[in-house]
């Protein structure tokens, strides 16, 4: 631990862009930070992203914006949303029997907010640059994390000497901290050393669904043009061709360019796998009609062959630290498929509750360590309520992107409940979507609202359609009571009633 007076020591094990905001927070703070990173320089073009695909596009929603927010420069923020292409909703593709292609538009929300598409690199860089000005801030990339020890606050980490002679070994380093933070991934070294200490409950499962990368390249300005029209296709959609048990989807770049994802069972990327040059081209257009006009077939074949076909994993795990000495962080807590587009999102605003727990234990009168250690307890409590929540929601999300943007019983939902939250505002009532994207309300309060609201439009839906039976039933109820009241005998009253007289 810290002596008195001398600034605490926080080393964040992973720079990407979680870890880059925690090392921001903790060095706004005054700690002493160090970064350490696997990898070369996140920044240099030539190093090789860890799921070795030439970029990734993510979705910036309320939550992260947030936490970028309470950093505290404003000018990070601006830089952040200028480089980023606004996404005000769904573009779900599809044909008529008679081969028309079609294009249907779904609102993010009724009320007009929006995510915004970023390129990871892009975001990355712009944290990392933002702490390379901060003086109490130290980068030690290509260092591998290869133990811990987290009652004595000591690391080890080696760093590669190259390989000119067979027998030349990696040197080893060892140093020391107050408080170590692993934002590594979800191959996470430090949750691994960290299940050493703490009794974690460990959870990772394997969704049945591959994915693989492909690109549709930007249009040529020409002098005079609108810059708008590097884009192909519309640029403020999250572009879908819902496939019911697979999807393509394209996601903009600032540069003109679209990211797309087919995300496919392994059976069905095996089959294609078979016979590439044959059968690629005839399964796009059956169910990704229009596709082939936007990449050339040449183009798609090459990047189906070319391009990893890598899995998805969901991770849940429990605690996220122990004592006052490491927590983990983002996708090394909690690592979800991406379908709700919160990966990042969520690992921004750990950062933030992070901090706020750490913040308000702080000003207790207990030693530096004995209020992290209660801080970090806390945190840990309550966020892994919410990190497995919006794991479960990423999961399901996966069908409503791949099969029920397209159901009847999906859009006529999503109509009644924004007209009710626009209709009768004070019910606070919002769709499962806007809470999760636009708001900052726990996760675990959001499936909660949710399912309330879920059991209030079924009760009300079953009142409607009773309602005629309820009528015919009073009436029913009044009559038999006329009758009874004219001194007619129920069983013959009955009788009439069967008998139609």
């Amino acid at each position: 631990m810290a002596e008195p007076g001398k600034r605490q020591k926080t080393v964040i094990v992973g720079a990407g862009p979680v870890g880059a905001l925690a090392a921001l927070y903790a060095a706004q703070r005054g700690h002493d930070v160090e970064v350490y990173e696997l990898r070369s320089d996140l920044r240099d073009p030539s190093t090789t992203p860890l799921n070795f695909t030439k970029s990734i596009n993510l979705a910036l929603s309320e939550r992260g914006i947030n936490a970028l927010r309470h950093f505290g420069r404003p000018s990070l923020l601006e830089k952040v949303l200028f480089e980023t292409v606004p996404l005000k909703g769904r573009m779900i593709h599809g044909k008529t029997p008679s081969g028309q292609l079609t294009e249907q538009s779904q609102a993010y929300d009724i009320h007009g907010r929006t995510n915004y598409a970023i390129d990871r690199g892009g975001l990355n860089k712009s944290l990392l640059d933002e702490l390379e000005k901060l003086p109490n801030v130290k980068f030690f990339f290509n260092h591998k994390l290869t133990g811990a020890d987290f009652k004595k606050n000591k690391a080890w980490f080696t760093i590669p000497r190259g390989k000119s002679s067979p027998r030349q070994i990696d040197e080893e380093i060892e140093i020391e901290f107050d408080f170590m933070i692993g934002a590594d991934g979800a191959h996470s070294s430090v949750r691994y050393h960290l299940m050493k200490y703490t009794r974690m409950d460990y959870q990772q499962e394997y969704i049945d669904t591959l994915w693989c990368e492909f690109h549709i390249d930007p249009k040529e300005v020409l002098p005079g043009e609108d810059p708008e029209s590097r884009f192909r296709i519309d640029p403020n959609h999250l572009h879908i061709w819902p496939g019911k048990d697979f999807m393509f989807i394209a996601i903009a770049s600032f540069d003109g360019s679209f990211t797309c994802t087919l995300f496919m069972p392994s059976s069905e990327f095996h089959g294609l796998a078979q016979s590439p040059q044959t059968s690629l081209i005839p399964f796009f257009d059956t169910y990704f009609p229009g596709v082939t006009s936007l990449i050339p077939p040449s183009s798609l074949i090459d990047s189906f062959t070319s391009n990893p076909h890598l899995p998805l994993i969901s991770i849940k795990c429990s605690p996220f630290h122990y004592s006052s000495s490491c927590v983990i962080l983002g996708d090394a807590a909690h690592a979800m498929v991406p379908f709700y587009g919160q990966g990042m999102n969520a690992g921004f605003e750990d950062v933030f509750v992070l901090f706020s727990f750490l913040d308000s234990y702080s000003q207790s009168s207990t030693s530096p360590s004995q209020s992290r250690a209660k801080a970090l307890s806390a945190y840990s409590a309550q966020r892994t309520e919410d990190a497995h929540a919006i794991n479960d929601l990423a999961l399901q999300n996966y069908k409503e992107m791949r099969a029920d943007v397209i159901s009847p019983s999906y859009l006529a939902r999503k109509w009644l409940e924004e007209k009710i939250s626009v209709w009768i505002p004070g019910l606070g009532w919002k769709t499962k979507y806007s809470r999760v994207s636009f708001g900052n309300e726990r996760y675990s309060d959001v499936i909660r609202r949710s399912e309330r609201q879920g059991r209030l439009l079924v009760m009300g839906l079953l009142g409607f359609l009773a309602g005629p039976v309820v009528v015919g039933g009073l009436v029913w109820w009044g009559r038999w009571r006329r009758g009874l009241g004219r001194g007619v005998g129920l069983g013959r009253w009955w009788d009439r009633v069967l008998g139609g007289r």
